[in-house]
């Protein structure tokens, strides 16, 4: 009988889905043995996009992160998704290099690897880089939907990725765009040119139709899935675990997993959740507009959040049907980080300035230029590209050209003579400020969890506003918190 194996998102992809990439260090401690336990394929724990938030806002490391979550998962391999490091910024080759290098020193061994517009050469300097560091690969293929996105720019697509060796590859689809009628066609396809590589799914239930798309691809073949764990499962985030392994059951197939480690996991993490009032994911209706303008669903708050800070929210409805144009515009790019992001803020900015490519910003500047990929400025709308670059500040990026400045020529740029390699990255992607500040106010790296309730209660009542003491006393103890004055 087959065997259905699954790699867990939790850590990475379901928060960064539903909690705005807000889980600390702290909160995944607790729990992280269990998961080591439960018989996953893989964990992912972490990307590029996760430093700069995790720095900036959690002020945690994400370097002592890895570190501490590598010591407690042991059995199972952790994942980095490596595709672009710093996510709107040029990457240097030294830099994904050095990326690369400590995410492995520190104890990752799988590297899941974009290029957002699945192009080879992008895919094969990463691929590269990892398979010369040592770390096993998860090569994407991301799924779109376009007139240019067919079955023959797949079978294409996956030979191209196929040659490059990787130990897997991965069908993602960051929209929830799939279908499983579109999975019935997609997956002979990406199976019939994949030269004999094991194929995974990632999918999204933004569409509300993740977990059919999961089953679908099971009984078409895929044997590893890409799930998450309630409360970080469902919504914009990735299939539950518990929904996808009990209807394989159903069908016939076996699992590697243990639920019932896993239980309490989803315990901790929906304490968590109501505790500080982040998302708890359920699953969602139908929605055939996500088709039509395909913004990702971490992109659609913020897309209504532009809007609103000029008293625009209303018009909400008119930028997804300006992002829909600007896509096709822009030559129908895959909407994921960055892309997506190119797309959706210059379809605001066309509805709140009134007048279409009025004002743009550098990227979609750089985006016509053709340095966020050549395949953009080939097959944008000329009408469109000659807008954008009819402009002086256009001629001005016209003029730059990138280089490739060793990881000691970053160090003079950034006046980081003496830093590590680790320092040096955060250096490169926040700052020296935003490091200083990260130091000067660290967070615990302890977070009390639903198994500590007098100290969840205390938390609770101290956020009233209705009284100003507390008392609670059981035999053998007794404490009063009382709310004084600021001169008191």
């Amino acid at each position: 009988m087959d065997t259905i194996r699954f790699v867990d998102t939790t850590l990475r992809d379901g928060h960064q889905s539903l909690w705005a990439e807000n889980m600390t260090t702290g909160m995944m401690l607790p729990i992280a043995k269990r998961m080591d336990d439960a018989g996953f394929e893989g964990i992912e724990l972490i990307s590029g996009s996760h430093l700069k938030k995790t720095v900036r806002e959690l002020k945690e490391d994400p370097w002592e992160r890895v570190r501490l979550v590598s010591k407690e998962i042991t059995k199972t391999p952790l994942r980095v998704i490596a595709g672009r490091v710093n996510t709107f910024e040029y990457n240097p080759p030294s830099m994904y290099w050095l990326f690369i290098e400590r995410m492995f020193a520190n104890g990752i061994r799988e590297s899941r690897i974009s290029d957002e517009w699945n192009d080879y050469e992008g895919w094969k300097f990463r691929v590269g880089v990892a398979h010369a560091i040592g770390m096993k690969v998860i090569l994407n293929l991301i799924y779109s939907v376009s007139p240019k996105h067919s079955d023959e720019y797949f079978a294409e697509r996956t030979r191209q990725a196929a040659s490059l060796k990787p130990y897997r590859l991965c069908l993602k689809d960051p929209g929830g765009l799939l279908t499983p009628e579109r999975m019935q066609t997609l997956v002979p396809v990406i199976f019939h040119n994949a030269n004999g590589i094991p194929v995974e799914l990632h999918t999204h239930c933004t569409t509300g139709l993740g977990p059919l798309c999961c089953l679908e691809g099971i009984q078409l073949g895929i044997r590893s899935i890409n799930t998450a764990l309630p409360p970080l499962a469902d919504d914009s985030s990735n299939p539950s675990l518990f929904n996808v392994a009990k209807n394989a059951l159903s069908l016939g197939y076996e699992t590697e997993i243990d639920e019932e480690v896993l239980k309490p996991v989803s315990k901790h993490f929906t304490a968590i959740a109501k505790r500080e009032g982040f998302t708890i994911g359920a699953p969602v209706e139908y929605d055939f507009s996500q088709y039509q303008h395909q913004v990702p669903g971490g992109m659609l708050s913020n897309l209504r959040h532009q809007l609103r800070k000029v008293g625009l929210e209303h018009r909400f409805p008119e930028a997804l049907e300006e992002t829909i144009r600007v896509r096709a515009e822009f030559g129908y790019p895959i909407m994921v980080t960055p892309l997506s992001q190119f797309v959706g803020s210059q379809a605001a900015i066309n509805v709140i300035v009134g007048e279409r490519y009025k004002e743009v910003t550098d990227q979609v500047i750089k985006f016509a230029l053709g340095h966020g990929g050549a395949e953009g400025a080939r097959d944008m709308d000329p009408n469109v590209k000659d807008k954008i670059l009819n402009r002086p500040r256009a001629k001005e990026w016209a003029k730059w050209q990138p280089d490739e400045p060793s990881a000691d020529d970053m160090r003079r740029r950034l006046n980081a003579p003496d830093v590590s390699d680790e320092e040096l990255l955060l250096r490169w992607i926040v700052g020296k400020e935003d490091i200083d500040a990260m130091r000067a106010n660290p967070r615990p790296l302890e977070y009390l969890n639903a198994e500590q309730p007098l100290v969840n209660l205390l938390q609770a009542l101290s956020k009233r506003t209705d009284y100003n003491q507390i008392h609670v006393q059981r035999p053998g103890f007794s404490i009063t918190l009382e709310k004084r004055s600021a001169g008191a």
